[in-house]
């Protein structure tokens, strides 16, 4: 270099040259996410059903948990032909497991992939260096033209149609679509009442169910009173059939039953008549409902408060009533013989009746001998004595 003029300048050049093109290339190389010789990492595979996208060498990524743990070494064509096998390099530190699970994920609208890893748990075995998973871990993408493919022609037209006729609708998106945006907004808005209300009718319906769910539990646990009221309406419906001669013969000796229910027969037929009109205006009373239905929700709400209040009355109430039981039972067999006397009931009847108008009188006229109270007191005017020998009624009950 000293003894041929400009070439230590020429050295020195080539030399700065060299420096810049390996910084250059250095910088390339990095951003590339080049393999370096020395790096330690955990190869293995995985076979998909296809590897759209995937270019080894270009720094794709192998993520786990979204974070960066390896990059795609190679792809190549499965031994049976029907698939692609993707080698991965992973960072050490990383264990993989035979129930791993890989999806194959689009990076960006270009197509350039990456691999989702899930590494698996450890009830599954651990995945040896060089493994390989089969396809059933792997998921692959759905590429646009597998799904257009599914389309026929007309299917295909329409399609290209539709999304014509959307950027020609959308042109004046800009200017447009705002206030069509703030009108919704506004629709909205006055909207919202009617969802609260509806909601608040949602609460009281629910409210209505659960006291309807308390009131059956609470007949359901008293069976076996409910069992032992059917039983006993059971045998006085038993009973009452068993006398359906005897009542026959009542309602016989009944005056004017039938008339009454000659006219009774001829008022439902007129009723009958009424009930046209009778519709018409429930019809138009039905246009009320709604409105009467809101009111009933307040009075639900109160039934309910009602309810709760009346809780403790009816289980002080259920030892009484457990103590009138054996009263009713004694009054039923009395029944019987009261029966024997009501049958001489009508003579007797039927001879006082044309003194019922003198015994008003009477009474009305003497109301004061038997008044125990005047004007300064209590006093004893008078005793009056009726005996059988002192009216002039003839005994219809044979002697005895």
């Amino acid at each position: 270099m000293r003894t041929e003029p400009g070439l230590g300048r020429n050295v020195a050049a080539l030399a700065a040259l060299i420096v810049l093109g390996l910084a250059v290339g250095g910088y390339i190389l990095s951003n590339q996410q080049a393999n370096w010789p020395w790096q330690d990492r955990f190869a293995f595979a995985a076979d998909f059903q296809a590897s759209p996208g995937v270019t080894p060498g270009q720094g794709q990524e192998v993520r786990i948990a979204g974070v960066r743990a390896g990059d795609i070494r190679g792809v190549q064509v499965t031994e049976d032909g029907r698939g692609a096998r993707v080698q991965m390099a992973l960072e050490r530190g990383h264990t993989v497991y035979d129930n791993a699970r890989l999806v194959l994920r689009p990076k960006s609208p270009l197509n350039e992939m990456y691999v989702e890893l899930d590494p698996g748990t450890p009830p599954g075995k651990k995945l040896e260096e060089g493994g390989v998973l089969p396809v059933g871990n792997t998921q692959r993408p759905i590429q646009p033209d597998e799904v257009l493919a599914h389309l026929d022609g007309n299917s295909r037209a329409a399609l290209t149609s539709l999304l014509s006729e959307s950027d020609v609708a959308l042109v004046h998106a800009p200017t447009e679509l705002p206030p069509g945006l703030r009108a919704g907004d506004r629709v909205v808005t006055e909207l919202r009442p009617v969802v609260e209300a509806l909601q608040t009718r949602r609460d009281a319906i629910r409210q209505l169910v659960t006291a309807l769910s308390q009131i059956s539990g609470a007949v359901g646990k008293d069976d076996e009173r409910l069992t032992r009221l059917a039983n006993s309406m059971e045998q006085t419906l038993g009973a009452v059939a068993g006398r359906d001669g005897e009542l026959n013969a009542a309602l016989n000796q009944l005056p004017g039953v039938t008339d009454e229910l000659r006219r009774a027969t001829g008022g439902v037929q007129q009723l009958s008549g009424q009930l046209d009109p009778t519709l018409r205006n429930v019809h138009a009373a039905a246009d009320t409902l709604p409105e009467a239905l809101s009111r009933l929700n307040g009075t639900v709400g109160r039934l309910d408060q009602t309810v709760d209040a009346a809780r403790p009355v009816v289980q002080k109430a259920r030892p009484m009533v457990a103590d009138l039981r054996p009263l009713i039972g004694d009054a039923k067999a009395s029944l019987v013989d009261i029966e024997a006397v009501t049958q001489r009931l009508d003579p007797a009847t039927s001879m006082l009746m044309p003194y019922l108008t003198d015994l008003r009188a009477f009474v009305y006229n003497t109301n004061s001998v038997v008044n125990l109270q005047d004007a300064n007191g209590g006093i004893l005017r008078g005793l009056l004595e009726v005996s059988p020998t002192s009216l002039p009624v003839k005994s219809p009950l044979p002697p005895r």
